[in-house]
């Protein structure tokens, strides 16, 4: 199994966190996007969607969304379960985990992608090149807002967001709340519960991979 990295993405992290929290040690090639290297021959000839992370397994077989890589990994190695123990749980892991990504995940990317000059003419990752537009740089950072308020209503109920047990779904939104740093966003001080799950994902030794 060869694992392709990128150290500075979110999504990558993603997939570094199931791997560590599982204990699954893999060769690692890192991509960096910074250096255009998702977009390369060699790369696209891995991966012709040019983007990060990649599993490619033994037999030939590409893995390359976090979805994809996080059920293999659960299969492959059952403990600790990230997505769900139960019939509910698998439920509320994939709900949360897709609210984590459509409303947290896409807004940061949105306001990265369309403000920032490092991403000219690449506001959409992947082999096709696409302008930037700022008002969806402006719309990003609003949805982003919203994006922690919604963290907090669920965080007062519960210890975590699919319930009672840390899953894939803390860790996209703990990525993603981390990467917001990169558009000048932070937990908000008053948002107590979400900083004290912040605190406690920091803890794990998954989150320094």
């Amino acid at each position: 199994m060869i694992f392709y990295d990128c150290s500075t993405a979110p999504n990558p992290r993603r997939a570094r966190m199931v791997l560590a929290e599982k204990g699954i040690e893999v060769e690692t090639r890192d991509i960096s996007i910074a250096e255009g290297a998702q977009l390369s021959e060699v790369y696209r000839a891995v991966n012709p969607q040019a983007m990060v992370p990649a599993v490619a397994l033994e037999d030939g077989t590409l893995l390359t969304e976090n979805l994809g890589i996080a059920a293999y990994l659960e299969a492959l190695q059952p403990e600790p379960p990230l997505l769900g123990r139960n019939a509910l749980e698998k439920g509320q892991v994939m709900m949360w985990t897709a609210i984590a990504e459509q409303q947290g995940g896409v807004p940061i990317a949105e306001a990265l992608r369309n403000s920032h000059p490092a991403f000219e003419n690449r506001a959409i990752p992947g082999p096709q090149n696409y302008a930037q537009i700022p008002a969806l740089a402006e719309r990003g950072q609003a949805r982003a807002v919203q994006f922690f308020a919604l963290l907090e209503e669920q965080l007062q109920e519960l210890p975590y967001l699919a319930g009672e047990m840390f899953s894939f779904a803390d860790i996209t939104a703990y990525v993603f709340v981390e990467f917001a740093k990169v558009i000048r966003m932070r937990v908000p001080e008053g948002n107590s519960a979400t900083r004290d799950w912040q605190a406690r994902i920091a803890a794990r030794p998954s989150a320094s991979v």
